[in-house]
Parts: C-alpha cells; sequence; structure tokens
C-alpha cells in the first residue's frame, strides 16, 4: 500500500526523468520560480565527481578499454550499442536490471541515472523544418502535428543559445539555420567528397554536422561554469571540461542554483496519481530503487520525460476508474504508433589519393547531409526520406591493412597513416503504425513490482525499399567521388539500437486518435505534459534530442504561464 503524501512531499511542479528534456522542463520551471520535484529512477551522477573514467588512457583499462567476455556473454542487448565499453559501461543500464519482453526484438538501449542519455547521446542536433510538420497531412500518415515550425522556431533559438551548437549557417530550406558557434572542419577528403556530390547531384548539400559542442564559449556557457571543447571524442565517459551540453553539466546546476529544485535520485515512478473528484492527476506514486519503500509526491502540474518507452510504461500503468486503461487513454491510442530511425544501410570505402595530407584533433561530428528525397512532394516508391552521414579518416598503416604482423614491425605500422577510409551511413525515417506497439504484461513484474514492458516493434516494406534507395545513391555518390572497394552493409539490426525511439504518446488535434494537444497537455487531464520522444507524432530523418528540447521549452513556460496567472491548470 501507498502511504498518504505528507505537506513537505507537495511541489508546484513534478517532472519524471532528468535526462534532455526532463533537465530543460526543471530549468525553466525553477527559472520561474516555481518549486519543483526532479525525479530520477536512477542513482546519481554530479558532473565531473561522478565521470570515474574521464581522463584515463587506453593502457589504464584492463582490456584497452573492450569488454570482458563475461560482461559480453550477460549482455548481449546493450553490448551491441557503440558507445558501449569499458569506459562508459556505468552510464548504461545492464540487461538484466530492468528486463523486457521483446514480443518482436526490439533492442531497449537505457541510461538510468540522474541526466539520463544525456551523458551518452550522440550530441547531433538539426532543426526540423516545415517540411516535417506538414509532412503527415501531406502525405496521408500518421495524424497531423497541431503545430508548425514557426510555433517552435523561437523556441529553438532558446534551447541552441543555452546549449551551444557548433556549426555554420548553410542557407539550406529543408534545414532550418540553428543559432551557432563555429564549426569544425571538414578534412581534405570529405571536402573532396563533398564537391564531388555537389557538382554531380545538384539536389543534395554537404555540410559539417551541427553538435551540442562548444567550439568558442559565450559568457552563457562559461557562467554555466563549462569550457571549450578539447576534441577528444571521449564524451560518452562525461566531459570534465562540460564542452558538449549534457543536463548533468549545464541544465540541472542552473536550476538548482536557484534554491527551488528537489532532486531525488533512486525514485522509480510507479504510476500518476488520479483524483476522480477533482478530475485531474494530484501527484505520483514513487518506489525507491534500493529500499523498496512507497512514497506519494503532490504537485499543480506533472511532466512526465522518463524516454519513449518508459514514459508509455508509467501512463499505461496510471489507471483508475475514469481510465481503466492508462491515464488520457481513452480511446486505445497510448502506447500505439510507436516509429524509430533506421540505421540499417552503411557503406564502406578506400580513397587512393591525399597520402600526404591528415588533420588534426578528433572531431565530434561528421559530414552531414540533409534528406533529398520526397522533400518538396511525394516522388519515391516510399514514403519519406533519409539523412546520410559519412566520414573519413587514416587509421594506423597494420589497422587500416588489417594485416597479421606481430612485434616490432606491427608498432611501427601503428605510427604510420594508412589508406584513406570512408565510412557512410543512413538515418531514415519510419512511418507510425498501429502494429507497433508497446504494452504491459498481465504476468510479470520488475522488481519494483512494476509490470514489465512488452516491445512489438518491426519494420515494413517502406523501411526495405528506402534502405535499398540510400544503399544505391551511397554507391552513386561515393563512385563519383572516386572512392574504391566501395562496400555495402545491411546491418539487419533490431529497431531501438538507433536509441531513437519515438511516439505512443503523439500530439495531435483530435483527442479520438492523439493523446496530446498543441501544448503537449494529456487531452483527458490537462494538468499532465509529456514532452520527450513518446510524444512525436512522426520522426522525421533529423536527429530528435534538439526538437525535444525545444518542444519542452515551450510547454514548460506555457504551464509556468497559468500556473503562476491562475494558480492551476485547469
Amino acid at each position: 500500500m501507498f502511504g498518504r503524501g505528507k505537506q513537505e512531499n507537495t511541489y508546484d511542479t513534478i517532472v519524471i526523468g532528468s535526462g534532455i528534456s526532463g533537465g530543460w522542463a526543471a530549468k525553466e520551471f525553477c527559472e520561474r520560480g516555481l518549486k519543483t520535484l526532479l525525479l530520477e529512477r536512477g542513482r546519481m551522477v554530479e558532473h565531473v565527481k561522478d565521470y570515474p573514467t574521464e581522463l584515463m588512457a587506453p593502457w589504464d583499462f584492463r582490456y584497452r578499454g573492450d569488454l570482458s567476455a563475461e560482461i559480453k556473454k550477460d549482455n548481449p542487448i546493450v553490448d551491441r550499442c557503440y558507445a558501449f565499453d569499458d569506459g562508459t559501461k556505468q552510464f548504461f543500464v545492464k540487461d538484466a536490471e530492468h528486463p523486457y519482453i521483446q514480443e518482436k526484438p526490439f533492442d531497449w538501449i537505457r541510461g538510468y541515472q540522474v541526466g539520463g542519455k544525456s551523458l551518452i547521446w550522440a550530441r547531433q542536433t538539426q532543426r526540423w523544418s516545415k517540411y516535417e510538420f506538414e509532412a503527415p497531412l501531406r502525405d496521408g500518415f500518421a495524424v497531423d502535428w497541431p503545430i508548425r515550425y514557426e510555433d517552435l522556431a523561437p523556441w529553438y533559438s532558446h534551447v541552441e543559445k543555452f546549449v551551444g551548437i557548433s556549426g555554420n549557417r548553410d542557407g539550406i530550406e529543408n534545414l532550418p539555420d540553428s543559432e551557432v558557434l563555429p564549426a569544425f572542419e571538414l578534412n581534405c577528403v570529405e571536402t573532396h567528397i563533398q564537391d564531388a556530390i555537389h557538382k554531380n547531384f545538384r539536389d543534395r548539400h554537404v555540410i559539417v554536422g551541427r553538435c551540442a559542442h562548444l567550439t568558442e564559449p559565450q559568457p552563457i556557457h562559461l557562467e554555466q561554469g563549462r569550457g571549450k571543447c578539447q576534441a577528444r571524442n571521449l564524451c560518452y565517459r562525461g566531459c570534465p571540461y562540460g564542452g558538449y551540453f549534457s543536463s548533468n553539466s549545464s541544465t540541472i546546476p542552473w536550476a538548482m542554483r536557484t534554491g527551488h529544485l528537489t532532486l531525488r535520485p533512486n525514485s522509480v515512478v510507479h504510476s500518476l496519481i488520479y483524483d476522480e473528484e477533482k478530475g485531474k492527476a494530484t501527484g505520483v506514486r514513487v518506489v525507491d530503487a534500493v529500499s523498496k519503500e512507497s512514497t506519494e509526491f503532490f504537485a499543480n502540474v506533472i511532466f512526465v520525460n522518463a524516454s519513449t518507452l518508459n514514459t508509455n510504461l508509467i501512463l499505461l500503468n496510471s489507471t483508475s476508474h475514469r481510465f481503466p486503461d492508462g491515464l488520457g487513454n481513452d480511446h486505445g491510442v497510448l502506447g500505439r504508433y510507436i516509429a524509430f530511425h533506421n540505421y540499417r544501410g552503411s557503406l564502406w570505402a578506400n580513397f587512393d589519393g591525399f597520402n600526404d595530407k591528415y588533420y588534426s584533433g578528433r572531431r565530434p561530428t561528421t559530414a552531414f547531409m540533409p534528406s533529398f528525397r520526397n522533400v518538396f512532394r511525394q516522388e519515391m516508391d516510399f514514403l519519406r526520406g533519409y539523412m546520410v552521414a559519412f566520414s573519413a579518416g587514416r587509421a594506423g598503416w597494420s589497422r587500416g591493412n588489417g594485416n597479421g604482423n606481430f612485434g616490432a614491425d606491427f608498432k611501427d605500422g601503428l605510427t604510420k597513416p594508412g589508406p584513406w577510409q570512408i565510412y557512410m551511413m543512413m538515418q531514415g525515417e519510419t512511418i507510425p503504425k498501429f502494429e507497433n506497439h508497446v504494452r504491459l504484461s498481465r504476468d510479470s513484474q520488475d522488481q519494483w513490482g512494476v509490470p514489465q514492458l512488452i516491445t512489438h516493434v518491426d519494420y515494413d516494406d517502406n523501411d526495405r525499399m528506402m534502405l535499398k534507395d540510400f544503399l544505391e545513391q551511397g554507391e552513386a555518390m561515393l563512385n563519383a567521388a572516386g572512392c574504391i572497394n566501395i562496400n555495402r552493409n545491411d546491418s539487419q539490426q533490431s529497431p531501438g539500437l538507433d536509441i531513437h525511439e519515438m511516439g505512443g504518446v503523439r500530439m495531435g488535434r483530435d483527442s479520438r486518435t492523439s493523446m496530446l494537444n498543441m501544448w503537449n497537455q494529456v487531452h483527458g487531464c490537462p494538468n499532465v505534459f509529456v514532452t520527450d520522444g513518446s510524444c512525436m507524432t512522426s520522426v522525421g530523418n533529423q536527429n530528435p534530442s534538439l526538437t525535444f528540447m525545444a518542444l519542452t521549452a515551450r510547454a514548460a513556460n506555457y504551464a509556468a504561464d497559468r500556473l503562476t496567472k491562475d494558480g492551476k491548470i485547469e
């Protein structure tokens, strides 16, 4: 049984989840003077203090950064994540720590700690354009977004100035310019490929990827205590310089210094409390992750930012007489229309030339190409499009050639640059479908007494046609640039490994087909807001985190306006 909450457990706002979107909600509320409780199901991670591997060299690790055979065997799901290694493993949920049921294969990559996955994200930041917000209505899929680019543009700027985005103002219609700091530079081979693509494919734009790294910190960043990116590319260990944006280095300390934030780690949210008489949510039920003791907390406004699948889980588990199938789930939409990004396609190639050239540092971004398919009109035999990222580099000669030398010859070869190698990948938009869903198990619970989540998400023919087109176009572009030894690859990886799952609590204009309105409020319970990836109506082809942050800042300020003006939200 859950105990009655006490007066000291009452706040103006409760934010569930301390990752990228939850950190932003806490920051905005605390700046507005609202007493805010930030709940995090994982352990405390304090900036710098709790980055144990931040300055370790490869030889400081037992396996030079690789994982032991035992860890790999025990963690087949998370081990498939590119960022999971001996230097970062402390920031990832191990497979046995929070089990779930895969009705169809789904690799659920999670980070349960203060800061969430903001410590281990890829930091790529692109705005959506008007074409993404208009796409469902134009092309007849999902439901119409209740907002347009113009609604979010000022909030993109608001977020970008605080976060710090490295990049150029590129003037591309379907990739609106951001508020940017100086960009990283492409190397000579990447510039050569850029020139070849611009010459041979006039509808395609190659730029350096915009990323959340401080190349030239501004006063607002120095005030946060953050410093310049050192181009170490060890970001997933936690950055002691604050050179990239995370909740830990930025939004949470900023909120904390207002004096209005209470941060409570090890707090597993069981469900939201719905008051039948008041007709609104009044609080949350929390299970202590360590002691398993139960507590209730209360607030006028609740923001659910637990990350896409956990947000779906919490709302599905928030049942009442009014909402027997989950909070706000009057029409069976909750948990449905889960979508993600298609990462299956990649190409490898070599380039014979520029053998007297090299590059400096470990740039934390790549060359980037916004989508060129179905942008202005439907023109392909598949819906939507894909972005392309590529990079070129020179490994040591021994590694680059993959030869079997040992001893002095091998070590000497590592000091000599090998041939130029190019890696190209896709990030494709998938179409939200009713069949792709998550739901709660009726038979299995986790260690905190919460039903386990069942995932039922898969690819379709649209995804396979998009993959085929990318592999064909990728090879054509590399051929045009004079690359050799081009190899196509379909990883056939499960959904989820992209770590861009979205949907299940989507925004829309009609409460019969969506869960949230234009301000991210639950249609049937307007003092509950959802602004993480679960709110997305469609997924675009861009990296999503910047859009999550902008949506959160917009919704939080709307809620704060209502609270400070009316004292409540109904």
